[in-house]
Order: C-alpha cells, then sequence, then structure tokens
C-alpha cells in the first residue's frame, strides 16, 4: 500500500499500523510485573485480605479491553 500513490491504500496502512501500536502498548502494559498493584495482568482477579472474612473481585475489565477483543473478532471474521 505504501508503494502506490492512492490515498486511501495510505490511510488503510496507516491505520493499521496505528491499530496494532495501540494494541502492543495495552499488551506490555499488562504484562508488567508488579505484584504491589491491583491492576496487572494476573489469573487470578480475587483478593481476599487476612483480616476479614470476605473476598473482593479486583476484575479490571475495562472499555479498552473490550475494544480490543472487537477489533480482533472484526479482523478475523471479516474475511469470511
Amino acid at each position: 500500500y505504501f508503494v502506490g500513490d492512492n490515498i486511501f491504500g495510505w490511510i488503510a496502512a496507516l491505520s493499521t499500523i496505528g491499530v496494532q501500536i495501540w494494541i502492543l502498548t495495552v499488551f506490555i502494559k499488562a504484562s508488567e510485573v508488579n505484584l504491589q498493584d491491583d491492576k496487572i495482568d494476573i489469573q487470578f482477579t480475587w483478593k481476599c485480605p487476612r483480616d476479614t472474612d470476605t473476598c473482593e473481585n479486583k476484575g479490571d475489565l475495562d472499555g479498552t479491553g473490550w475494544a480490543i477483543f472487537c477489533v480482533l473478532m472484526v479482523a478475523f471474521l471479516a474475511k469470511d
């Protein structure tokens, strides 16, 4: 797409690069290891303090995660 002079090809290529960089930064931020941070990407989302009998769900699913999921599903299912 970068070789041609078509503006739509350039827009498609640059937007694809932008989306890929955005998804990469989200994954890099989620993979940083700081066990004191409650927003790290670990498998266990329940936190049970030692001084109480109740546990709390600390899952941090937000709009960014759902947006990445939708972009990936559209990208892979659009060709069908």
